[in-house]
């Protein structure tokens, strides 16, 4: 599946030298008047003495009617500008943007998360439509890093930092639907004392739309899949209507969405089983990722969702200069998953063979979560200016039921009557954010807030005498993971324009962390389920005082360039899953260290940013030191094949890399858009003296787990007429690793992390501005590769899109 080295990024090498060396492009700059502004003061000047007052609210003229935008007008400027929050704030991150037409144009879209499938070093781990548990992986840490970046809707926190996974861990993407979406941006690594730790990765935000006059629009969206993998063969449909509802009317507005997705999935599992089940036959041999033996014996995870999600956001304008928003969010799933066994006994008929993996992948899950978000704040643009938020996240049900195990010696296939009950409900966090600018002159925008969070897990797993029926707790108990944790914090940022070309943002975060009411309950089972024995014990409570300094020094000698010099200290608590859950499904296991310490990390970052009249070009030079890493991986119980996930601190991790991302509208030919980017990242662990093998290996000098070592992406989107848009890109990831001393080697078997290239094709014609059919094909080439799970094959998205 992999590609030669050499290659990897080519194409965006290709594209940066012919934008920095093309005469037309050096041309096109010249005039002043021409460039998009963007300075490093990035604000308004302060207003005279009068005091800063906005028009009497009304309707802001009708913007021309245009069905797809001149390259290098509005739709692309917006993306490669800086993104307003960054501007407001004074924000010292390097970024990257994308809209709402760039989305619809490029990208086959069907969940949220798909919209930043092409945004530089970016990869978000969704295995299917309608997945639950999609992680972001950023250009230095991977998919099971969930608490290494944070994820915002507006003002609400979608990022799970319950945990550290790629479970129960992943955003809450299913809480905004693609058609509110009015921009994404990512601003890299944790420069900005505004964010907590969690921000080492970077911060994704996601601004949804808020209308000027009435407007309703509808969307159907149709996927089709094709999978073929050992003896699963199938086409696997989503179907998704989308509608949304809006209007202004004086002071309020507001905006109403709601999404259906139908979907069904490939196999996101494979049964093995270390031997050939006795009397049976269609047992597929196999090893496993790191060479031992794992035989196929079944698929499992063919999953079926009904996934909805209903949001309101309601605006009021107070004053023509401070407004309130109110969101609330419901998001619904109802989930069941089937198993396919390719075994056979002496008659023909299908058996389980006794293998017990096949009760882990059957199983019904129901969720239901409300999320609820209030926040006031003020835009003078003059002397000061504040932000009050607050939000609540809530699991208000999240059951999950599946067999024990398979009946043994059966003659077809048959589960036991006895099960598990799974649940999350009760499990919530909340955020509270006070923040304020301070514009004491020209020179100086200091900015500064207030934090606090808790987040609490609960997840007992019970023990039930039917799996499917009856109440959804017992009186018995297999596991139970509780606690807490909660952080106050304390911040400032001073950005300095000391002189006409030069700034300098200083600033720092003070956190107070803790770890509480921690509890946990195992259990001893036989075979069949029942319980032999059972301890408990209270955690102790962890506590933690940290400071994180930042500084980054700008230099902008003119509207083309830009550098950026970054430093940033940034301390990652642990999350209450790390500390405190304990996760038994099938062969599954996740054992919690109620231990661990905070990872502490000191990033540096390089930028020079070329910018044109259509287009930008910028390269990264990036290095991260990370004592105390927090760092899951993920084993094999010795002479079975059940898997088995644990915590621990590694000693020191050291990440260092280079990243050139670019995009060009006309670039060679007129109304022919490139974008892409190709990032390196040398991922190593320094120091892990408490690593022990029973083989004998080592983790010192070994790949960061999860990390790959190239990634890339290359498009093109080619508008001939102002009705059409084509786009083909390619996506490119290197081999990744999932243990410490990387003797995970064997690909593409349950379990391995491969190296990947797609390619994916779009076309988007409009009829009016009114009305858009889009069609596209994700994966064109059907490339087979695993990142855990079995990855989907060739898929066809079309979509019809209405607006009234």
């Amino acid at each position: 599946m992999g590609c030669p080295r050499p290659s990897n990024g080519s194409g965006t090498l290709v594209l940066g030298a012919l934008l920095i060396l093309a005469p037309a492009a050096t041309q096109a700059q010249t005039s002043d008047g021409d460039l998009p502004q963007i300075n490093v003061e990035a604000r308004a000047k302060k207003p005279a003495a009068a005091k800063p007052r906005r028009l009497a609210p009304t309707r802001p003229n009708r913007p021309v009617v245009v069905v797809n935008p001149q390259p290098g007008g509005e739709a692309a400027s917006a993306s490669t500008g800086t993104p307003p929050i960054k501007q407001t704030y004074q924000l010292p991150q390097t970024a990257a943007s994308v809209t709402a037409a760039e989305i619809e144009q490029k990208i086959n879209v069907v969940d949220s998360e798909d919209a930043v499938k092409y945004m530089p070093s970016l990869f978000v781990r969704k295995r299917n439509n309608g997945d639950t548990q999609p992680v972001l992986a950023t250009r230095t840490w991977g998919v099971n890093s969930s608490a290494r970046n944070l994820v915002y809707v507006d003002d609400i926190l979608i990022s799970a930092l319950i945990g550290n996974n790629n479970t129960i861990g992943a955003p809450r993407w299913g809480l905004v639907a693609p058609e509110e979406i009015k921009r994404v941006d990512f601003l890299y690594g944790p420069f900005a004392a505004a964010y907590p730790g969690n921000s080492m990765g970077g911060v994704l935000l996601i601004t949804t739309r808020m209308p000027d006059k009435l407007e309703m629009t509808a969307k159907q969206v149709e996927s089709l899949q094709t999978f073929d993998r050992y003896k699963t063969s199938g086409t696997y449909r989503t179907d998704q209507t989308s509608v949304t509802l809006g209007d202004r009317n004086g002071n309020f507005s507001y905006f109403i969405s709601g999404n259906f997705q139908n979907s069904y999935s490939q196999p996101l599992s494979w049964v093995t089983t270390t031997n050939t089940p006795a009397g049976t036959s269609g047992t597929i041999p196999q090893l496993n990722k790191t060479g031992s033996v794992a035989n196929v014996v079944g698929a499992g995870g063919l999953l079926h969702t009904e996934m909805a999600n209903l949001k309101g956001k309601f605006a009021w304008d107070i004053t023509p200069l401070v407004q309130a928003v109110y969101s609330i969010g419901y998001w619904s799933n109802d989930a069941d998953s089937r198993v396919e066994s390719y075994l056979r006994n002496a008659a023909g008929l299908t058996t389980f063979g006794g293998v017990s993996g096949f009760a882990g992948g059957n199983y019904t899950l129901n969720e239901q979560h409300l999320a609820n978000s209030l926040s006031v704040k003020s835009d003078t643009k003059g002397t000061f200016d504040f932000d009050l938020s607050a939000s609540r996240y809530d699991w208000l049900e999240d059951i999950q039921r599946n067999p024990y195990t398979v009946v043994a010696g059966s003659a077809a296939a048959a589960f036991s009557k006895n099960g598990k009950i799974a649940r999350l409900d009760g499990t919530n966090w909340m955020n509270g954010d006070a923040k304020g600018i301070w514009r004491p002159n020209d020179a100086h925008e200091i900015s500064f807030g207030l934090h606090a969070d808790r987040y609490f897990l609960n997840n007992p797993t019970y023990a039930t005498p039917t799996w499917n029926s009856g109440p959804d707790s017992t009186s018995a108990l297999y596991t139970n993971g509780r606690g807490a944790t909660r952080t106050a914090a304390l911040w400032l940022q001073d950005a300095w324009t000391f002189a006409p070309a030069l700034k300098l943002t200083l600033g720092g975060r003070l956190e107070d962390w803790k770890a509480y009411d921690g509890y946990n309950l195992q259990t001893a089972q036989s075979a069949a389920g029942a319980i032999l024995s059972t301890s408990a014990k209270l955690q102790p409570e962890l506590d933690a005082t940290r400071f994180s300094p930042k500084a980054s020094l700008a230099y902008e000698p003119s509207k083309e360039w830009l550098a950026t010099a970054s430093f940033g200290q940034a301390y990652r608590f642990p999350t209450v899953s790390e500390l405190y859950q304990i996760v038994s499904s099938g062969t599954n296991l996740q054992f919690p260290n109620p231990n661990l310490t905070p990872e502490n990390v000191l990033s540096e970052e390089l930028a020079l940013e070329r910018r044109f009249k259509d287009g930008k070009l910028r390269l990264s030079l990036f290095h991260e030191y990370v004592r105390d890493a927090l760092i899951s991986q993920t084993g094999v119980v010795p002479g079975s094949t059940t898997l088995f996930t644990f915590f621990s601190n590694v000693d020191a991790i050291r990440n260092r890399g280079i990243e050139l991302a670019a995009q060009k509208d006309n670039f060679l030919i007129d109304r022919l858009e490139a974008f892409g980017s190709v990032t390196y990242v040398d991922s190593r662990i320094v120091s892990d003296p408490d690593f022990v093998s029973a083989t004998g290996t080592t983790a010192t000098g070994k790949r960061v787990p999860y990390v790959p070592d190239w990634r890339a992406t290359l498009g093109a989107t080619y508008r001939p007429d102002a009705y059409w848009a084509l786009t083909a890109a390619m996506r490119y990831s290197g081999k990744q690793f999932s243990t410490l001393d990387n003797t995970d080697i064997i690909s593409n078997v349950y379990g391995a992390f491969d190296s990947f290239t797609v390619v994916d094709l779009r076309a988007q014609y409009k009829f009016s501005e009114t009305a858009t059919a889009n069609f596209g094909v994700d994966n064109v080439g059907n490339a087979k590769y695993t990142l855990f799970h079995p990855f989907p094959g060739r898929t066809y998205v079309a979509d019809v899109k209405i607006k009234f």
